[in-house]
């Protein structure tokens, strides 16, 4: 064992499993949290993981939802948070939900019962010095300004994210060929474009005038009482409030139809247009252009089916708009999740740009094990893209689209979907004899991707981690 600790900072979620996982591999960790020393907006107790939103871990069905997949995946791999969330499981259907306070408390008591885990109630107030030769930074979206300000220095300025600003994502198989079509504005060709780098759903005047009496009278989302003082940026209003200024405000927006040829109506260019964005290089998710809204969930879903090519849309991701601390993961950060600039330091946790209880979590295991292998000696193998891990690492690390085409930043937080994953290969596919069209269809592939995650994930355990280097 190395004479040195590992030093996890932040006792969350992500935090708690990178210390589990880190003594489950025989090192000394030196756990830091600063409550009660320094309380936040959200926390209202000192216990580690505290469940500050919701009680709900949601799905817990392994063969049908990406989430409950990444559940499973992490019980197989020793989940600290999963072992916790299982003991104190309340009824809730198909989700799991926990008591909140007697979760906490396990996980509180595993780790300070734990030899080789070491915790200190004290904020880091800045860089950890450079005597501390392994760091995990943890700290998810309430990240002290002290800690903040001294990442945001050493990232640069426009790498660290205080407000989050999030548009609606589509599968792209969801999305209907026969009334929509890919073209940029003026068949402009980008870097890395070919002048169809879009998917454009057109609206006539009637449907767009529709579309905003339905913005207008939908229900909208309550900031969050820490995110009251968070003005919105200009540069990235919710498309209500955008609505709110004129009625023609998006045409002359996110909606405007300028440049765009529709080749169903004749090549006649439409009233109003709605853009959607490739947003992860498997070209399987489609980001809506500037659609960053507070709209309640379920008022999304039915507004922005309206949209001619989306009756049908199935979504990764609904928009939103909060505050939020987190990083600009895919161009900072390598694939075992290490700072490039100073590769001491590794990220975990929501702050690398993963949304969810669980996500968070699940990235604080990896960084964990990676942080470990690193202290004794050995190459840490990053789990198969093909699972819930390695499919939401690789977004974080490098999947996600560095950029919007023209260099600006579109990494945005995720949660975990089956849109991540790579395809299956088609002969699979044809074995199974998957349904061509409809909802079975779409069940049908969750279960072929769920049963060929947990297959490689077992290949991938069953690696002695000490002969990872070979």
């Amino acid at each position: 064992m190395h004479h040195n600790p590992i030093h996890v900072i932040g006792g969350g979620l992500a935090g708690s499993e990178a210390a589990w996982q880190i003594a489950r591999a025989g090192q000394r960790v030196l756990l830091h949290e600063m409550r009660p020393h320094r309380r936040t907006e959200a926390h209202k107790t000192e216990a580690l993981a505290e469940l500050v939103c919701s009680n709900s871990f949601r799905s817990d069905d392994a063969a049908s939802n990406a989430v409950g997949l990444l559940h499973e995946e992490m019980r197989r791999a020793g989940s600290l948070i999963m072992a916790a969330a299982d003991a104190h499981k309340l009824p809730a259907g198909a989700a799991l939900a926990v008591d909140r306070e007697h979760f906490s408390q396990h996980v509180t008591a595993a780790l300070t019962g734990e030899p080789l885990i070491a915790v200190e109630r004290a904020e880091v107030a800045g860089l950890p010095p450079p005597a501390w030769d392994n760091v995990i930074i943890a700290t998810g979206p309430l990240t002290s300004p002290a800690l903040s300000s001294a990442i945001q220095r050493l990232t640069g300025e426009g790498e660290l994210a205080f407000f989050d600003a999030i548009a609606p994502i589509v599968h792209l198989d969801s999305i209907d060929p026969d009334l929509t079509w890919r073209q940029s504005r003026y068949d402009k060709v980008g870097p890395g474009g070919t002048g169809a780098d879009y998917i454009n759903c057109p609206l006539s005047k009637a449907e767009y005038e529709v579309f905003v009496d339905q913005l207008l009278a939908a229900e909208k989302t309550s900031l969050r009482q820490w995110e009251g003082s968070t003005p919105y940026f200009e540069g990235c209003l919710p498309i209500e409030v955008m609505a709110e200024r004129g009625r023609e405000t998006l045409r002359f927006g996110p909606m405007k139809p300028v440049g765009l040829s529709n080749p169903h109506r004749g090549g006649e260019r439409p009233y109003a247009v709605v853009q959607l964005r490739q947003d992860n290089a498997l070209g399987t998710l489609w980001n809506m252009v500037g659609f960053q809204t507070k709209l309640k969930h379920a008022e999304q879903v039915r507004i922005f089916r309206l949209i001619p090519g989306l009756a049908e849309a199935a979504f990764a991701r609904l928009g939103g708009l909060h505050r939020n601390t987190f990083l600009n993961s895919p161009k900072l950060l390598d694939a075992s999740l290490r700072l490039r600039r100073e590769p001491r330091l590794r990220f975990a946790g929501q702050i690398t740009g993963c949304e969810g209880y669980v996500e968070s979590a699940a990235i604080g295991l990896l960084a964990g094990q990676a942080a470990a292998a690193e202290r004794l000696g050995v190459r840490w193998l990053p789990p198969p893209p093909t699972t819930a891990l390695g499919a939401l690492l690789g977004h974080i690390t490098g999947g996600h689209l560095a950029s919007d085409g023209e260099g600006a930043r579109s990494f945005q937080p995720m949660n975990i979907n089956f849109g991540l994953f790579p395809a299956l290969p088609a002969p699979t596919e044809a074995a199974a004899g998957r349904p061509s069209k409809g909802k079975a269809r779409g069940a049908a592939r969750k279960r072929l991707l769920a049963d060929r995650a947990l297959a490689d994930l077992d290949c991938w355990l069953a690696v002695p981690r000490n002969t990872a280097a070979e």
